[in-house]
């Protein structure tokens, strides 16, 4: 259960990292809010799960904290580009991109 808990662990991580690289690589405020709700949703899940393997008693802890998750990253994420929208920021179109430093 060591094992498949450390491959969990390492998967989260990788998806964390890349999740940053996306959030760096993205041209607008869209694409990042994406980028970084779902790699931080995936990466999350599974290192609440590699935890759980490790320590079997702590499920239904892991399973509480999984659910907040699961239920606030979408949210907050479609409320930050609700208000970006409203707020005039427009999504960048086509080969029309602008790359910022």
């Amino acid at each position: 259960m060591n094992l498949l808990g450390d491959i969990f662990l390492l998967v989260g991580g990788a998806f964390m990292a890349l999740g940053s690289l996306g959030l760096m690589r993205m041209p607008d405020l869209y694409n990042r809010l994406q980028a970084g709700t779902k790699a931080a949703t995936l990466g999350t899940i599974a290192v609440l799960l590699g935890i759980g393997f490790h320590h079997p008693d702590w499920w239904t802890k892991l399973l509480v904290i999984a659910g907040f998750v699961l239920f606030t990253n979408p949210v907050g994420s479609s409320t930050i580009a609700r208000a970006a929208l409203k707020s005039g920021i427009e999504p960048v179109r086509g080969s029309n991109r602008k790359v910022e430093s």
